[in-house]
């Protein structure tokens, strides 16, 4: 019966050294991914891409345009609320 125990017991050792290797190789397997998107995101460029500028352009001339429909649009009402303020009198 003896025997059976220190099998046992031999067995269960044999299991959690193996588990800490694994956990071990799993911590340096995950440092190594870290490591790497580190250095892929350090290696990018700063410069936003050709189709980032070019939507940022396109959103900027459209505000734009809007702005100067806004202005217009109020030159015109402020005209007509003094036309009709002139009427009123």
């Amino acid at each position: 019966m003896n025997y059976l125990y220190s099998f046992l017991a031999l067995d269960l050792a044999n299991q959690r050294r193996d588990d800490v290797f694994s956990m071990e190789y799993r911590q340096t397997q995950e440092a190594d991914q870290a490591r790497h998107a580190a250095e892929v995101s350090a290696s990018g460029s700063d410069r936003p891409s050709y189709a980032r500028r070019a939507l940022a352009h396109g959103l900027a001339a459209v505000s734009r345009g809007s702005a100067a429909a806004v202005r217009r649009l109020d030159d015109v009402v402020a005209d007509d609320l003094g036309r009709s303020l002139k009427a009123a009198e």
